[in-house]
């Protein structure tokens, strides 16, 4: 068994990780101070291969492995959870959906301007009862004699804010819950389409977040896909989703460890610095291992990503085990630092913010512990 990098792995990383701190890492807390989206680093990211990572080089992309894109989350995500979510939903749920379920006119019209920044992919399957629940769409798509018109309303859709396409999934035969969903890809500047701001959220400020309401007529030749099985797409694309969170939470994570020993070597009491201190040691040991162990699922999540036809299982345990451990790691962070981090504006009170979002979109924890039980249950 092999537990290292490619040296191609090696270096992308490497430069991924330049990229971070030289670009990413100065604009963080500033884009969770305003709430704005950050296009100006999302443009930048493209021009590193970060907007169309895995998409092959015929149509634009970097055509690197899913190791190589959880890498790469991982390691924007220690500078900004923002800009690390923004990029997996472009990547993960928009470009390699379209690379994968797409014809040659959607490839041609959309992958490109996505590699390059030229546009911002949005994923608008969750709607008020429809989000663990995903199947209860209640979105329709109506035939006309032109193709569709879709009707209702979707929510929580990231980058909406500075998208010029989202993938809309809507039922075309209502009742029928999965059997009976399609994906549409619609242009943001579609008539019929209003966007409304989300209320402020708590953590992964700038993302862009809107609920969508459409009335949108779209032709034939915007269905992605086949009809009625636009469900099965969107659990294709949460497969990868869900490796891009877990490594998103990593990078969180890893963040709120770096805080914690930078200011734990530092910070003096009773004449030692607290690093000295067993209490202190054993919240770090604890952190390190509960991560480290996290990032062995991911990197296989990813890597089965890249050789299996499904990985829903790998997905939602890399899932699973990195967002909880970024999220132990970021409550010990702030114990360690005490008043010092629990304050407004410190690093790790919004890696604190950050995290806990990372056990909630692209499927809850408990979500996640149900498929993974299934799996469980289906081998015994």
């Amino acid at each position: 068994m092999i537990l290292d990098l490619t040296p191609e792995q090696h270096a992308f990383k490497a430069s991924i990780e330049q990229f971070a701190r030289e670009v990413v890492a100065p604009r963080a807390a500033a884009i969770d101070e305003s709430g704005e989206f950050p296009l100006d680093v999302m443009r930048a990211a493209a021009g590193q291969g970060l907007l169309g990572i895995t998409i092959p080089k015929t149509w634009g992309g970097a055509g690197r492995d899913y190791v190589s894109c959880a890498l790469a989350i991982e390691a924007i995500a220690r500078a900004s959870a923002t800009v690390a979510v923004s990029l997996s939903v472009t990547n993960c749920l928009v470009a390699e959906l379209i690379a994968h379920a797409g014809r040659a006119p959607h490839k041609e019209q959309w992958l490109r301007r996505l590699a390059a920044g030229e546009a911002i992919g949005a994923f608008a399957l969750s709607e008020p009862d429809a989000g663990t629940d995903a199947a209860n769409q209640k979105t329709k798509a109506v035939r006309t004699s032109a193709g569709y018109r879709i009707t209702g309303r979707k929510v929580w859709v990231a980058n909406a804010e500075a998208a010029a396409l989202v993938i809309v999934f809507a039922a075309t035969r209502p009742g029928l819950r999965g059997q009976g969903v399609t994906a549409f890809l619609v242009p943001m500047d579609a008539a019929g389409i209003t966007r409304t701001a989300r209320a402020d959220s708590l953590g992964v400020r700038g993302l862009g977040c809107m609920d969508l309401d459409f009335d949108v007529e779209v032709g034939d030749g915007q269905v992605l896909g086949s009809v009625d099985q636009g469900f099965r797409l969107a659990m294709w694309a949460l497969d990868g989703g869900r490796v891009a969170i877990a490594a998103q939470a990593l990078g969180i994570g890893e963040a709120a460890l770096d805080e914690a020993i930078a200011y734990a070597k530092r910070r003096e009491t009773f004449g030692q610095p607290i690093a000295t201190y067993q209490a202190i040691q054993w919240m770090l040991a604890d952190m390190a291992t509960e991560l480290d162990a996290a990032r062995m699922l991911t990197l296989k999540a990813a890597a089965a990503k890249d050789t299996q036809e499904k990985c829903a299982f790998e997905a939602s345990m890399a899932k699973l085990a990195a967002s909880e451990a970024a999220h132990k790691a970021a409550d010990k962070a702030m114990q360690i630092q005490a008043s010092a981090g629990y304050r407004r504006g410190s690093v790790v009170e919004r890696l604190f913010r950050d995290v806990r979002a990372t056990e909630i979109y692209q499927g809850t924890s408990e979500a996640q512990r149900m498929i993974i039980s299934s799996h469980v249950l289906a081998k015994a």
